[in-house]
């Protein structure tokens, strides 16, 4: 059996193909101003005659109308992080717009979840718009904080956060430890966010700046629980749509 989950997502749109199960093909592209354009993309690039069930999710799951089912991001990145790492207790995905905890029963069924969707501070597109102030790249910020020692950030609202950034610079402080400074405010912001479920065991964390090891490891030293990620842990919800259309 074939099936496609497509995870229209805020910053990023990404479809895994599946057959039985396995992933066989899989693709993310960043979602433009006009969502549904992204997702045609995806869509003509994965589909085929062959598929037999395609269910949607994220923030444009209703565009897609070929869709069969559209299922919230909760179950289908609480089902994907699962597939991607069994032993699992809970998620926490900080997608470029929200933040997402939730937590799982022992056959991996989601018990109780926290979304904060109302505020950017603490997710990928305010880590995005700090690192563009610093003139550094994204993808380079594992390097670019190594050895260095965190400045004190006290705004996470967007626009207070930039002035400060802004402030900072003026005062000769190290590009690299303002913007370890604001990790630690992301991850620490994130890991008081999620302790309100009572965390316990070992949790799986998913989203865009699951990439940087440097995230997973502070979030794991304010956590003070076990962080396991994977290299296609931003696949996590399309994963879990395609496994979900098995059904």
């Amino acid at each position: 059996m074939r099936t496609l989950g497509i995870d229209s997502g805020s910053t990023t749109t990404k479809g895994v193909l599946m057959e039985d199960g396995k992933m066989i093909k899989y693709m993310l592209l960043p979602t433009t101003a006009k969502p549904a354009e992204s997702i045609r993309e995806i869509y003509n690039a994965l589909y085929s005659p062959q598929v037999d069930k395609i269910v949607s999710t994220g923030y444009g799951r209703d565009l897609i109308k070929e869709a069969d089912r559209k299922v919230t991001e909760i179950t289908c990145h609480a089902r994907g992080a699962a597939w991607l790492k069994g032993h699992i207790q809970a998620v926490i995905d900080i997608g470029g717009q929200d933040c997402k905890a939730i937590l799982l029963d022992s056959n991996h069924q989601v018990m109780d979840f926290l979304m904060n969707d109302k505020c950017a501070a603490g997710t990928g597109r305010f880590i995005e718009m700090m690192m563009r102030t610093l003139e550094v790249p994204l993808e380079n910020i594992d390097a670019f904080v190594a050895d260095r020692t965190p400045a004190n950030i006290t705004s996470m609202c967007t626009v207070f956060a930039e002035s400060e950034i802004v402030s900072l610079l003026a005062e000769e402080i190290e590009p690299g430890d303002i913007a370890l400074g604001m990790i630690h405010a992301i991850c620490r912001r994130t890991a008081y966010f999620a302790r309100k479920m009572k965390l316990g065991g070992d949790i799986f964390f998913s989203g865009g700046l699951a990439r940087y090891e440097i995230f997973r490891q502070t979030l794991e030293e304010y956590l003070q629980l076990p962080v396991h990620t994977h290299e296609l842990s931003q696949y996590a919800g399309a994963i879990g749509a395609a496994l979900i259309a098995m059904r």
